[in-house]
């Protein structure tokens, strides 16, 4: 059973439960150590794992001395990859693991917590390349770098200091574009124009070029509008489907329209052989779907794509790192929350290529095992025969982990796989029709 350490703390808390989290509001980090060790030892006594993140200034929280993992996180590199790193380091460390974070007060410094990266075209090597800012502002004295940049509290502008030095200490806030110029003004009436032009709302791509403080162009790039079509009525579910023909039902996470779909082709990545392979090949799984979903294109109406964790994450960890352009001509879109026995990823819930979804009208969903009126037919998914090696013999070595399923299946007398989406009530119903 979780503890503090501290037998009266405890009684306090009326116990602790796996999961519960605990955080201190304190004037002063050392207003926090007199609960530190007691809880350090109460968590590694007995041969338990005691894991701490380690991203703040102050001195560390954990003794050394009782063995606690530390994971050391760059808080510069954005939220994002900070969460993602955190996430990744829990799933990995097990279920009766306990924790520690350093002074989470820290993360709102502004220094700490801004991005420290630019993307700029070296003209030189003729290539587009990341840059630490403060190295890019501190060599660009042209740049009115001061518009997007402020100087962190703990770099205040001093006598004597040269322009360089400065500069050197800016970090990335915005904070005078979008408060001190009509920047974000000019902006909203741009989209208004482009929206009452095109009858839609609109996604844009533009540049800004800044000549000084007061003066900026704003170009065009590219502009698409979000055309969503109307959303169809829903079709009432058959009033009886077997156990065994129902393959797939999915409730609380859909995006798109309500649809009822025959599949044509359904391309399976199976979680628990996804979950056992080195990064690099998770790699190679993702160029393989991006092959597979574009062989046989024009005969292929009704694609459906289920994986593990995240499409479209550039986090193999967490899921499967395809482009949208290797998926494309997927209909039907479902992250499984699921991998292995000790690692359960987050979902997207389609925010990794949102805007292509809704333009493209697919279905996204999310199937959550365990969870009501989420189920998930394993032995569909993994025993119905596989034609990965009959469509692409060179990639025959990862059957094991990609499955590619051809309706109407052979295998069960000529049975047609229908999906039925409903929009209103959240469920998505995966279910084979017979003769």
């Amino acid at each position: 059973m979780p503890s503090t350490g501290l037998p009266g703390l405890d009684r306090v808390f009326r116990g602790l439960t796996p999961g519960d989290n605990v955080v201190w509001q304190v004037d002063s980090v050392s207003d926090f150590s007199p609960f530190m060790l007691p809880y350090c030892r109460s968590a590694t006594a007995g041969g338990g794992r005691l894991v701490y993140f380690r991203f703040a200034r102050h001195d560390p929280l954990a003794p050394e001395p009782l063995g606690a993992t530390i994971h050391q996180l760059d808080t510069g590199d954005g939220f994002e990859r900070f969460i993602a790193a955190v996430h990744q380091k829990i799933h990995e460390a097990g279920p009766e693991a306990s924790f520690v974070f350093d002074c989470l007060s820290s993360l709102a410094e502004v220094r700490q917590y801004s991005q420290r990266k630019v993307d700029v075209i070296d003209l030189e090597a003729n290539q587009f390349v990341s840059r630490d800012f403060a190295r890019v502002a501190s060599r660009s004295f042209r740049l009115p770098v001061e518009i997007f940049a402020s100087r962190g509290e703990r770099s205040p502008r001093g006598p004597g200091r040269d322009e360089t030095a400065d500069r050197e200490n800016l970090v990335l806030t915005f904070d005078d574009l979008l408060t001190r110029t009509p920047f974000v003004a000019d902006m909203r009436e741009m989209l208004q124009t482009l929206r009452e032009a095109y009858d839609y709302p609109v996604d844009l791509e533009f540049t800004a070029n800044f000549l000084d403080r007061d003066r900026y162009k704003i170009n065009l790039v590219q502009c698409r509008p979000l055309q969503v079509l109307s959303d169809s009525p829903a079709v009432a579910l058959p009033e009886t489907i077997e156990p065994d023909d129902r393959v797939l039902e999915a409730r609380g996470a859909v995006i798109g329209r309500s649809r009822v779909n025959l599949i044509d082709r359904l391309v399976y990545v199976s979680p628990s052989a996804y979950g056992q392979l080195p990064l690099g090949e998770r790699y190679s799984i993702a160029r393989l779907i991006g092959r597979l979903l574009h062989v046989d294109r024009p005969s292929l109406r009704q694609v459906m794509l289920v994986g593990p964790g995240r499409w479209g994450t550039t986090t193999p960890s967490l899921g499967v790192p395809v482009s949208f352009a290797e998926i494309d001509t997927a209909r039907i879109l479902c992250e499984i929350v699921a991998m292995r026995e000790d690692l359960v990823p987050d979902v997207s819930l389609g925010t990794h290529f949102f805007n292509d979804l809704v333009e493209m009208d697919v279905l996204y969903m999310a199937l959550f095992p365990g969870r009501e009126g989420n189920s998930w037919n394993r032995a569909f998914f993994e025993q119905t025969p596989n034609r990965l090696a009959e469509i692409m013999p060179g990639e025959a070595k990862w059957s094991h982990v990609v499955r590619v399923l051809d309706m109407p299946l052979a295998s069960c007398g000529g049975a047609v796989l229908t999906l039925n989406a409903n929009a209103m009530t959240q469920q998505v119903v995966c279910y084979l029709e017979r003769e």
